[in-house]
């Protein structure tokens, strides 16, 4: 509905971004800010190489259990979403089972080196948005909240992001068991 308002009646962007509460957008910059770090290389502890696809894992259960629990869709909504990402990362650790070109894991100070990928970038984005639109579909259509279609759709696309997140993390923990020689990255020839 949201998408076939905005073609249809584009002037509406406008209010429903004026009634979107600050923290929202706070939010959002801070999300930005943590996907575009990533975009980089950079040296990071096991700890924290783990800690992201959790939140992203939390802000998903946190989007459906707002968004459905209150109209009873919430069970079916949390099995749907943990089938598909649990089907999601499957099928991305059977299409790439290692972690990518690059990365390394050093054990004695229990940290990796990831190369810089738009990746995390994009499932925070896919997340927030996700979460952003379903709150302003319930927002002007709150029987929504009961159709349990739209709940399982919801909790479906939160499974594929989560997958993908997770397959990552599980790329870096097989890495981590592995133990693999943690190698400096070579720095780049200079250009004659």
């Amino acid at each position: 509905m949201l998408l076939n308002l905005l073609i249809q009646q584009p002037h509406m962007l406008g209010p429903i971004i004026q009634n979107t509460p600050y923290w929202v957008w706070a939010l959002l910059a801070g999300l930005i800010a943590l996907g575009t770090s990533q975009l980089c290389g950079r040296q990071v502890g096991l700890t924290r190489a783990m800690a992201m696809p959790l939140a992203m894992t939390g802000l998903s259960a946190y989007g459906l259990t707002s968004a459905f629990g209150g109209a009873g869709q919430v069970g079916a909504s949390v099995g749907a979403w943990l089938a598909v990402a649990a089907g999601v990362a499957a099928l991305a650790l059977w299409l790439q089972p290692a972690a990518p070109s690059g990365t390394l894991y050093a054990a004695t100070s229990r940290s990796f080196y990831i190369p810089g990928s738009t990746m995390p970038l994009a499932l925070i984005l896919g997340i927030f948005l996700t979460k952003y639109f379903v709150g302003v579909e319930l927002a002007l259509q709150p029987a929504l909240a009961r159709d349990s279609s739209f709940a399982l759709q919801i909790a479906m696309l939160y499974g594929v992001f989560n997958g993908l997140f997770a397959a990552r993390s599980l790329r870096l923990w097989r890495l981590a068991r592995r133990n693999a020689v943690f190698a400096v990255p070579p720095s780049p020839a200079p250009s004659a």
